[in-house]
């Protein structure tokens, strides 16, 4: 029996929550990296690090959160905790690649395209593993094109989301280009969503989903991340160079003013600096 699959139970509440989680994720990313481009060899690391896992928070959590609103009607939906933890960690571990890759070795096409293609694989591998956790009394099913179309969307949305990170500059630039992104993040989402079906078992008795199980059951899960993400952005409110003067400070190099060059310069020119037979730099003995 094919069960009666609703993707938006709550109607347009999941889609708008879960698209506001990915764009907060991708936006503290965006500004961890900038962070870490100005900043010492010590702290690159660190940086580069929150924003990874900010990313990776934001795109497992609008995942579950979308989740909420998937429901089949002849199937009462529970989640396997081993594999969904393990979903979360895949996809803190596949952008935290790929960023690491960007920040130590550029945008070039060689290792952009590299980290796009792994952290789009990883992150729709994220996505369907997920998915596997869920547990009914059916079978899922996938549709093989529409899956492709997914993954396809998945890496060049990682693509473009790497080269944002180290290319993006401005608060305002950074906030744009989380929206795109966190658009991107679910449509692939809802692209994959699109491409499942369930048979019902015939041998399980059909039960209407209770939304209260549904959520009780998931939203635990959501703690963590949504507790990182707080603590992400309170870090990033509070350094100075977020908020403002990352402009002025990435768009040049830090010029370094050699004292050395500028005696050399005076001596040649005003003759300073060497003391004349007066003792006075730059004052002739008078003749009498």
């Amino acid at each position: 029996m094919q069960g009666t699959i609703d993707g938006f139970s709550y109607g347009m509440v999941t889609p708008l929550v879960g698209y506001v989680m990915a764009c907060l994720g991708s936006a503290l990313g965006l500004r961890c990296t900038v962070r870490s481009l100005v900043t010492g060899r010590t702290r690159k690391p660190g940086w580069l690090a929150l924003g990874a896992a900010s990313i990776g928070c934001g795109i497992w959590t609008m995942h579950f959160i979308a989740m909420l609103g998937f429901q089949v009607r002849e199937a009462t939906i529970s989640y396997d905790m081993t594999l969904t933890f393990l979903s979360l960690l895949v996809a803190v571990v596949v952008v935290g690649a790929g960023v690491f890759t960007v920040g130590y070795r550029g945008a070039g096409p060689v290792p952009l395209g590299a980290a796009g293609l792994f952290t789009g694989l990883g992150v729709a591998g994220m996505h369907y593993l997920g998915m596997a956790a869920m547990r009914m009394n059916g079978t899922m099913t996938y549709a093989p094109g529409t899956v492709a179309l997914s993954v396809l969307i998945a890496v060049v949305a990682a693509t473009a989301a790497l080269w944002a990170a180290v290319s993006v500059r401005g608060f305002g630039a950074s906030l744009g280009a989380s929206v795109i992104m966190g658009v991107a993040v679910t449509g692939m989402h809802y692209t994959g969503m699109a491409a499942v079906g369930v048979r019902v078992d015939h041998s399980a008795h059909a039960v209407s989903a209770s939304a209260a199980t549904t959520i009780f059951d998931v939203l635990p899960l959501l703690v963590g991340p949504l507790v990182f993400l707080v603590l992400a952005a309170a870090i990033v409110m509070f350094d100075p160079m977020l908020i403002m003067g990352d402009e002025e400070t990435t768009a040049s190099p830090v010029q370094r003013i050699d004292i050395g060059d500028i005696q050399a310069t005076l001596n040649a020119d005003n003759n300073w600096g060497a003391p004349s037979a007066t003792g006075y730099p730059g004052q002739e003995r008078p003749r009498h």
